[in-house]
């Protein structure tokens, strides 16, 4: 049976700060019209400039998927974006007052609550699927990343991370069906290494972190008095490092959360080729960079496949 595109019943906003500027933020969720795809809007820019949710406008990946189209800029897109794909929502127009996105808890799972409760409606047009034909791989040995795309009549993804970190360790997580996102990857928090933590600070990052929005991991000794200073930046009592080699700050929701994390940053990166797809995707070591490169891989094949098609239509 094929599947209808599908939008959102009524408009709605959520509000929140921005990860690295802290500033606030406001971003609404509207409908949209079939084949319109994912558009984020500046509303607080002269002309209110739109950017297409595409890999071709990616402009940085250093932290976090950022977009720029039409002299705007948006932030931080991949957890947005991970909760539209995850719920298989195919048309939103999302507007903001500010050039990051919201961090909100660190994961999809505030939108995703919220697009549930709001509600999807079925739209008259079919949804068109990208059928992977073959294998399409993307590499860099230097990093050990691995990834590849296979034949498959559905969407699966499996991610193994592995930073040589004791504390870390290797981790997989998979989905073998969209239908998963919400319980088992959406609550899952983005999370970084005590030494990048520091550097973010010391660079005047992360303004809008307060350690309730990441899984902080400690890859290293640290003094009491480092502590201090950390539960003081972020306006805590007592920071402390648990058993399991992470700051106090916050539970794990689950014991491979950072590799749950990393396969919804996959799902939100590979939203922006801007169909949904069929196949199984596999990823050693997948990172925002890689994502964005394999998309773009995966759009060429695409846009030369519909290019074959006129070509072929137009001879017959």
């Amino acid at each position: 049976m094929e599947k209808l595109q599908t939008t959102i019943k009524e408009s709605f906003t959520v509000s929140g700060t921005g990860l690295h500027t802290g500033g606030s933020v406001n971003m609404t969720f509207l409908p949209a019209p079939e084949d319109h795809g994912y558009k984020f809007q500046r509303v607080d820019l002269e002309g209110q400039p739109t950017v297409d949710a595409l890999v071709d406008y990616v402009v940085d990946v250093s932290r976090g998927t950022t977009l720029e189209q039409n002299g705007a800029r948006i932030n931080t897109v991949e957890h947005v974006l991970a909760a539209l794909a995850g719920l298989e929502i195919d048309n939103v127009l999302i507007q903001l007052d500010s050039p990051e996105t919201p961090i909100m808890d660190g994961s999809s799972a505030p939108f995703v609550a919220k697009l549930k409760e709001i509600g999807i409606v079925d739209q008259t047009k079919e949804r068109e699927y990208f059928e992977v034909p073959y294998n399409i791989s993307y590499e860099e040995e230097d990093r050990g990343v691995e990834m590849v795309a296979m034949p498959l009549d559905d969407y699966r993804l499996t991610v193994m991370i592995d930073y040589n970190s004791p504390v870390l360790g290797s981790q997989h997580a998979s989905i073998t069906n969209l239908s998963e996102f919400d319980s088992e990857i959406s609550s899952c928090r983005t999370f970084c290494f005590l030494h990048e933590l520091e550097m973010l600070v010391d660079n005047n990052l992360i303004k809008g972190g307060d350690l309730n929005n990441a899984i902080v991991i400690v890859d290293r000794v640290i003094e009491d008095s480092e502590l201090d200073q950390l539960a003081k930046l972020f306006n805590k009592p007592k920071v402390e490092v648990k058993k399991e080699g992470i700051l106090n700050n916050v539970e794990l929701r689950f014991q491979n959360e950072p590799a749950r994390h990393k396969l919804l940053d996959m799902i939100g990166d590979l939203a922006l080729i801007g169909t949904p797809l069929k196949a199984q995707i596999m990823a050693a070591r997948p990172g925002h960079a890689a994502n964005v490169e394999f998309a773009k891989k995966i759009k060429k094949i695409i846009e030369k496949n519909e290019k074959r098609s006129r070509t072929d239509e137009k001879r017959t």
